[in-house]
């Protein structure tokens, strides 16, 4: 058993680079996992400036200087962000309010009105006593989030505080990481060792990947959140911006974010229009926008991305997710390509000999 030890650690750890490759990955991961919460504003304010890396280059392609070309696109954040802040989320919050305040009793007053009629017309499949059954722990689970809201509200000062150091800390921090990016760069450099082939073929390898997917992924979240607002607006489909916003975000989530979000899209047009012309035209024009984004706007913007099997994608939600929550979610396939490109890039010594079970090499 050790000399299989031994061989594994000289195939895989006699190169120094792959010394300094696994110490700098499970340094980073320890750090995010320990201090992920303290040091939240400046990954998020990295990924930001990370994101808005690729607007930059491209106005200094058209010829504008560095400087103005960072102005320009730091205002266009700004922008972006005091427009979230002061008019999606108050308009997004109060259809929230009404959606739980009005539209939910009535879809559990619905609900339970269906399951009641059930017996009757399939008397061999469910009884009445079953329907009692299923009645009485959706109330009983409704209660129980009813106290988990109330808890949650009377514990939001300190959120919200948190959130308004987060709202300062971000632009502050995204703003000297768009202007003294090649000077973090550089010192972040001389912390490395001096021979890193390993680290900079990873590194260029990952980064205009990971790149195209962030860039890549918010601008598939703007064009199907506003591509769903506009058709559920024109169908006069209530809480239109709320449900847009949720089916936007759904994205971040392969596989499993559209058939989440497509609850709250039923549920609503259900009650709204009740079963009928109109739902079924509101759930056929969703299925439509979710059938083009998965064969048409995300082979387009993710063409240069790493395939990945579906169940390593799922794998890599679930991991990611448990461990970093929305971020850990929102980057676990560019992670999941990490570990890939590691994976391959990792120096190996093909040439250690293998030692059998008599203790001599192998020839």
């Amino acid at each position: 058993m050790m000399d299989v030890i031994r061989n594994w650690f000289r195939a895989y750890f006699s190169d120094e680079e792959a010394v300094y490759l696994f110490f700098l990955l499970a340094g980073g991961l320890l750090v995010i996992l320990f201090f992920g919460g303290m040091l939240a504003p400046v990954l998020t304010a990295l990924v930001l400036a990370y994101l808005m890396q690729g607007l930059v280059a491209t106005l200094m392609r058209w010829g504008l200087p560095e400087k103005v070309s960072v102005g320009l696109v730091y205002l266009l954040f700004v922008g972006l962000l005091v427009a979230t802040l002061v008019i999606l989320l108050p308009v997004v919050w109060k259809q929230t309010v009404n959606l739980i305040q009005d539209q939910l009793p009535r879809i559990l007053n619905n609900s339970e009105r269906w399951l009641r009629e059930l017996p009757a017309a399939y008397p061999e499949m469910i009884s009445m006593r079953q329907v009692d059954t299923i009645v009485e722990l959706a109330q009983r689970e409704l209660a129980n989030a009813g106290q988990a809201v109330l808890s949650l509200s009377l514990a939001t000062i300190p959120s919200i505080v948190d959130v308004m150091i987060f709202v300062v800390l971000v632009p502050l921090l995204v703003f000297f990481f768009l202007v003294d990016r090649e000077r973090l760069m550089s010192w972040s450099g001389s912390m490395l060792p001096d021979r890193r082939r390993v680290l900079s073929n990873v590194w260029k390898e990952m980064d205009q990947q990971i790149a195209n997917y962030v860039r890549g992924k918010a601008i598939e979240i703007l064009i199907v959140g506003a591509t769903s607002y506009i058709a559920f607006k024109l169908l006069g489909l209530n809480y239109a911006l709320l449900l847009a916003v949720l089916v936007g975000l759904s994205v971040v989530i392969p596989y499993i974010g559209a058939t989440v979000v497509t609850i709250p899209v039923a549920a609503v047009a259900w009650v709204q229009f009740g079963w009928g012309g109109e739902f079924a035209l509101v759930m056929a024009l969703y299925g439509v926008i979710q059938f083009l984004d998965a064969n048409v706007l995300v082979p387009f913007l993710f063409s240069e991305a790493v395939n990945l099997h579906p169940v390593a994608i799922i794998t890599a939600i679930l991991f990611f997710g448990g461990l970093w929550g929305f971020w850990g979610v929102f980057f676990a396939i560019p992670l999941a390509t990490l570990i890939k490109a590691v994976l391959y890039a990792w120096p190996r010594n093909q040439d250690s000999p293998i030692v059998t079970e008599e203790g001599q090499p192998e020839v």
